[in-house]
């Protein structure tokens, strides 16, 4: 698969809505004023598409207009990196603007670049994955660069860093410390502090060999769910299998399954079925592992651990929870395709490949 080259001061990142559009409504004018100034700090120059900051509505109603804006970040020789807004629920309406687009095909291919966000973007990252091309589930710019507190959220800040040239990210460990969602996100809020809870768990084995490895894949567990079964959208089944967006079985062969569930906190028998959907496909006989994110708020905490054991009721199969990615915060960064050796024994996720084999550098 292609890697995309780190970012260094100078470069120009996009800044996409490909799901909801709230980056463009005036309740989120304070995130989108933070999270410029915060990428100005590092040296990038943030590029926010032509349509990114068109609201909810307009975004909603226009698919086309979303992955335009994709397509001009992807075929702009200019424009170093990707970043998402946010997540949303509907990405997959991108699919067709996109995978019957050939220039923007070949783009991908061709001229690989960092492509970061969660949540619904595991849709988009699919896509990519299928392309070819290696992106990062991790820091977004409502989430991340725009959190309202008076610095990025320190584990967070880290993961964002290391799509920086200069910063090395070899191996992931649990951070020290959760945070509760907030329940206000308005101007009002911006310079407090998320309430922080010390962390007493740490990643947690819930069975099989302590070590195991092999390549990243996975995403939002309600965003898989939809994708294999319409659950939230008629069409949405139809539309990504026409894609093959979701790998077949050969494809999940020996990987690394990554999943966590979405600030809507599904309940554990919503939960369940999804994971039943996975077994149906086979991913559960293929992988080689799974690491499972930490619930937001730790909600349905001790539920959820239950729900994975009896749905993949292999004892065998290695399950690694309260791993720090996804929508808990602070989040680390997965890179798709990549190859990890997962180590419970030094309680750490490493990357297999140097730093400098993940990347390629560029010559100035």
């Amino acid at each position: 698969m292609n890697r995309p080259y780190k970012l260094r001061k100078g470069d120009r990142v996009a800044i996409v809505s490909l799901s909801s559009g709230m980056l463009g409504e005036e309740f989120c004018s304070h995130n989108l004023e933070i999270g410029t100034r915060r990428l100005k700090e590092y040296g990038l120059e943030p590029v926010f598409m032509e349509n990114a900051l068109k609201g909810i509505e307009y975004l909603k109603e226009h698919p086309e207009a979303r992955a335009a804006d994709l397509k001009q970040a992807f075929t702009d020789d200019s424009i170093a990196g990707i970043i998402c807004a946010i997540g949303g629920d509907d990405t997959y309406r991108l699919l067709p603007y996109l995978m019957e687009d050939r220039a923007f095909i070949n783009a991908v291919k061709n001229h690989p670049k960092l492509f970061t966000g969660f949540s619904d973007t595991t849709v988009n990252h699919l896509m990519f994955y299928r392309l070819g091309l290696r992106t990062f589930y991790g820091p977004n710019f409502i989430c991340d660069l725009g959190e309202i507190a008076e610095h990025m959220l320190s584990y967070s800040r880290t993961a964002f860093e290391s799509y920086l040239e200069g910063n090395s990210y070899g191996q992931i460990f649990s951070s020290g410390v959760w945070y509760e969602e907030r329940t206000d996100f308005s101007k009002a809020a911006v310079g407090t502090d998320r309430i922080e809870h010390r962390e007493e768990r740490g990643y947690e084995l819930l069975q099989g060999p302590e070590v195991f490895s092999g390549a990243l894949l996975g995403g939002c567990l309600e965003s898989l769910y939809d994708i294999m079964t319409s659950t939230r959208y008629a069409d949405e089944k139809e539309v990504c299998e026409k894609y093959g967006i979701f790998p077949a079985k050969e494809e999940w062969e020996g990987k690394v399954l990554f999943v966590e569930t979405s600030e809507e906190k599904p309940a554990p028998a919503l939960v369940e079925k999804a994971l039943a959907a996975l077994k149906e496909r086979g991913v559960f006989e293929a992988v080689s592992g799974v690491l499972v994110g930490k619930p937001q708020d730790e909600a349905y905490y001790e539920e959820y651990k239950e729900v994975y054991r009896r749905v993949i009721d292999d004892e065998r199969m290695p399950i690694v929870y309260n791993v720090n990615f996804g929508h808990a915060t602070p989040r680390c960064a997965l890179m798709y395709g990549a190859p990890v050796r997962v180590d419970m024994a030094e309680r750490k996720i490493a990357y297999v490949e140097p730093e400098t084999e993940r990347f390629r550098k560029r010559f100035r």
